[in-house]
């Protein structure tokens, strides 16, 4: 796993190669080992840091070039299908080391852009053609590996991450579009980026940078699954279910290959107990990691860990943590956001990563299989809304005495109270916009009157931007557009970049097995109740792996990876809140926020009954520690 960073520059003369150097020692947590850049033309530049998996020889270094010196190539991922490529592809070429990024670039050299129809892995690269003077762009179908790319009419710049990009010289303004979004869902959704004129490369995306700078792109994947359609079942359940077990066995083999010691993160969970089953066969001695929290059994989920662990005899070690420890990480994380990112479990993930680091090198994950299996409470919710029932009728009429309950996500029965409102609220509205209230802790007014001086009709952007995800669940189809809709907003906008990010900032690589190409198009042939029946989610990939695992894991209460928030934003940081970041004279010189809203949320977030006030309160905590960090004037 590596960072990247690369520059077209139609003005010559101008020259990045200082710019460079200093761009890419921003990702060296990415990459810890080597850093290397290069210019390859008056007008090209590449830089890369890299983080040791496959041959950790220098033969592995980048950027690499061919024998030739035609081609050279910066290259952050893994492809593990390398060697079944190498073997079925390249027997006529030499190779100079045993590492992916060379088959990758030979790939590239034999086959051109068609080469990433053939990769099975996670990867965002660049690949300079010398004698066309064109860059060749592209990122793995799910969006796993992040691509930034600047453009304006003098030079095209990308990278792995936006902090490489601040060392250009481009002025950095904030798109009020983004904003508006970001303060809705709390992550910047899609291929927009908090700065203007910076987007992030689509996954399943490609581009090139021709000779005279001109920027292209192209799709070169897309998920066999339309909008509206309601999947018939192509084989009977038993046979379905036979094949995505193989399928996700599979997976996992593929992603053990590694040159450095390996794990599985262990929650207890559905998705990462099956990542752990699959990879304890190839790996006897195997290694899992959990967190847990010493002080906070609400959240503590340890327990399941371990039961699966003692099942499968896996080295299991459980990183007991107090709340306190885990606030004490709380500035780690926000320094290493480089764009606003306010899913607060990244706080757990970080130090997840940062332990596990201490004893491998590359961990397996379960992210993806909520977002294919239907396994959220909104799925099941959105399940339920669709009935026509008196339960939905009794609660649909019941809202004004829901709002008047206590609510908040840190106790059993405040957090009841918090879901039953959410719920009796989607149930008045269309499934669009249900979903998108679902996916949102800010509803779009709320969003809007945060912002100061800004008319509605302002954000024509920001509802284009909001309608593309919307086009996506439809009237006529089913759950299964949910989850597509899930498939494109939700994975890579929130879930891919949080562990991106943080297992990044702590240089270790997390690969997810359950996003393999294969397992997500077959998820897409199966029909709902596959997925959902009688109130049991994920139903196929439980009854999969059924034999394997304790029976305890099955119908264990589900818990997102929360911290808690609401308490530290009362205590510990609410100096921070009040007296820096909130505060009325920074806001007002700011000229971004509506100071009178802002002191409504605080004083929600500071009573008896805060609601989701703290999601909202740390939205805006987070950009504001960014805006000083990187934007602020006199920063």
């Amino acid at each position: 796993m590596c960072g990247i960073a690369g520059y077209f520059c139609k003005n010559a003369e101008h020259g990045y190669q200082t710019t460079l150097r200093e761009a890419i020692q921003t990702l060296s947590k990415r990459g810890p080992d080597v850093q290397n850049s290069v210019t390859l033309s008056p007008n090209v530049g590449f830089a890369h840091a890299r983080l040791s998996i496959l041959d950790v020889s220098a033969a592995g270094n980048q950027p690499m070039q061919n024998a030739e010196g035609t081609f050279t190539i910066i290259f952050n991922g893994e492809i593990f299908n390398f060697r079944e490529l190498h073997q079925k592809h390249l027997t006529d070429v030499k190779m100079h080391s045993g590492s992916d990024t060379e088959v990758l670039l030979q790939l590239y050299i034999k086959m051109g852009k068609a080469c990433v129809q053939h990769l099975n892995g996670f990867f965002a690269f660049a690949i300079y053609d010398h004698r066309k003077g064109e860059i060749f762009l592209a990122r793995d179908r799910f969006g796993i590996k992040p691509m930034h790319i600047y453009r304006d009419d003098n030079q095209v710049l990308f990278s792995s991450e936006l902090k490489a990009l601040f060392k250009f010289p481009f002025k950095k303004e904030i798109d009020p579009d983004t904003l508006l979004l970001y303060l809705q869902l709390n992550y910047v959704p899609g291929t927009a980026s908090m700065l203007k004129h910076v987007q992030k490369l689509a996954p399943g995306h490609m581009a090139v940078i021709d000779a005279k700078g001109n920027l292209s792109f192209e799709r070169y994947y897309s998920t066999p699954y339309k909008p509206g359609t309601k999947v018939k079942a192509a084989f009977d359940y038993n046979t379905a279910k036979s094949k995505l077990r193989r399928l996700i066995e599979e997976a996992v083999e593929r992603r053990l290959v590694s040159d450095v010691p390996l794990g599985t993160f262990l929650s207890g969970g559905i998705d990462s107990s099956i990542i752990s089953a699959c990879a304890v066969k190839h790996v006897p001695d195997l290694n899992t990691f959990s967190l847990g929290y010493k002080d906070d059994p609400y959240f503590d989920e340890t327990q399941y860990a371990n039961l699966v662990a003692t099942k499968l005899k896996t080295k299991h070690t459980v990183f007991s943590v107090t709340t306190d420890e885990m606030f004490e990480h709380i500035f780690s994380v926000l320094d290493y956001l480089d764009e606003p990112f306010a899913d607060s479990s990244a706080i757990a993930v970080y130090m997840l990563s940062q332990k596990t680091r201490q004893r491998v090198t590359v961990a397996l994950s379960g992210d993806g299989g909520d977002e294919l299996f239907a396994g959220y409470n909104k799925h099941k919710a959105e399940q339920n809304a669709r009935k026509h029932n008196i339960v939905n009728i009794l609660l649909k009429g019941s809202l004004p005495v829901l709002k008047l309950l206590p609510q908040s996500r840190h106790s059993k029965f405040t957090n009841l109270f918090r879901q039953l409102e959410r719920y009796s609220e989607g149930l008045r509205l269309e499934p669009a916009q249900r979903y998108w209230k679902w996916c949102s802790l800010t509803s779009p007014e709320a969003a809007l009157g945060l912002l100061k001086n800004t008319p509605a009709n302002n954000y024509a952007d920001a509802e284009k931007r909001k309608q593309m995800f919307l086009n996506l669940v439809t009237k006529e189809g089913d759950l299964n557009d949910i989850l597509f809709a899930d498939l494109n907003l939700v994975l890579p906008g929130d879930m891919l970049t949080k562990v991106d990010l943080m297992s990044m900032a702590n240089s270790l690589e997390v690969r997810v097995p359950l996003l393999d190409y294969t397992v997500v198009d077959f998820a897409f042939t199966l029909p709902v109740d596959y997925k959902i029946s009688g109130g049991v989610t994920k139903r196929i990939l439980k009854d999969a792996f059924m034999d394997v695992l304790p029976e305890e894991i099955f119908t264990r209460p589900k818990h997102g990876f929360e911290v808690p928030l609401l308490r530290w934003m009362q205590t510990g940081l609410r100096s921070l809140i009040e007296d820096d970041l909130l505060k009325k004279e920074f806001i007002d010189e700011q000229n971004i926020f509506d100071y009178r809203q802002v002191e409504i949320l605080k004083q929600k977030l500071f009573s008896n009954n805060p609601g989701d006030a703290h999601a909202t309160i740390w939205s805006l905590v987070v950009f504001q520690y960014w805006y000083k960090k990187y934007l602020q004037p006199d920063a």
